[in-house]
């Protein structure tokens, strides 16, 4: 194959990151995770991107690992478990932190089929708008007997609770996009034709907010899960301590008052 796993267009301040292996429902192959990890970090440092939207091409967003590369009989001396435990180290557990914490808002436009570790990486952006076609499916325990990973467990049972967490698990069925948002999985669904419109659009609200918004969004709900409410009242008070006086909350309320949009300052101009 000539061409790269993953691509990056640009409009003005949103880049948009598609996956391009669709002939295979673009699966996480050692190439796809190495040019997404680039991406990402070259994205990372550029000051002019204000949000970002990762997309799949064809009819899946990605169907997770690349099942026919495991092979038992590579000259290698270490066992599949141990190759496969160092590659999550080094490259998958990476990509879906450093989407999770990303200096500026990231949407996921679910284009299709999201499949084992797939779900684990379409969950890891804040905002998460799917086509009526997609649907989540976890095949790791009922057939092949291992645990769902890339964080699924950890946004599933945030997200949806023990009891559906476990059952999507366990029962190896697929979970439709409108049944996902119906459950409070993803922000919106929409018709197929209308998903790189819809995400675009969110993406270019969320760049209207302040600079720090989406990490302070993160670290609070991250802090909720794990505070009695009590904690987390004392940490909303030191939270809001520090972020009053900063000067995005003088322009929000100045711009309250004079009943107009607020201008919050960028990264730098994407011009």
């Amino acid at each position: 194959m000539t061409t790269s796993p993953v691509s990056l267009t640009r409009d003005g301040e949103i880049a948009t990151i598609t996956f391009n292996r669709p002939e295979q429902l673009n699966p996480l192959s050692v190439e796809f995770q190495q040019a997404l990890l680039t991406t990402l970090t070259q994205l990372q440092d550029d000051e002019t991107v204000h949000a970002v939207v990762l997309t799949g091409s064809g009819r899946g967003f990605c169907v997770g690992a690349d099942l026919t590369a495991m092979d038992d009989g590579q000259e290698d001396p270490r066992s599949l478990g141990e190759r496969v435990y160092q590659g999550m180290h080094d490259l998958s557990n990476r990509i879906v932190l450093t989407i999770h914490n990303f200096p500026v808002p990231v949407v996921a436009a679910l284009n299709g089929a999201v499949a084992g570790a797939g779900v684990g990486l379409a969950l890891s952006p804040d905002v998460v708008v799917a086509a009526r076609s997609a649907y989540f499916y976890l095949p790791f325990l009922p057939r092949l007997g291992i645990v769902p990973d890339l964080g699924s467990t950890w946004f599933l049972e945030r997200v949806l609770g023990r009891a559906r967490a476990t059952g999507l698990a366990l029962l190896d069925e697929r979970l439709s996009a409108e049944q996902a948002c119906a459950w409070g999985l993803i922000w919106s669904c929409v018709d197929d034709q209308d998903l790189h419109a819809e995400a675009v659009r969110l993406a270019r609200r969320l760049a209207r907010a302040p600079i720090h918004a989406v990490q302070e969004a993160r670290m609070a709900f991250d802090a909720a899960s794990s505070h009695s409410l009590r904690e987390q009242l004392a940490y909303e008070a030191v939270r809001q301590r520090d972020l009053l006086d900063r000067p995005a909350f003088k322009e929000g309320l100045q711009a309250f008052r004079e009943r107009r949009e607020p201008n919050f300052t960028k990264r730098k101009s994407s011009g």
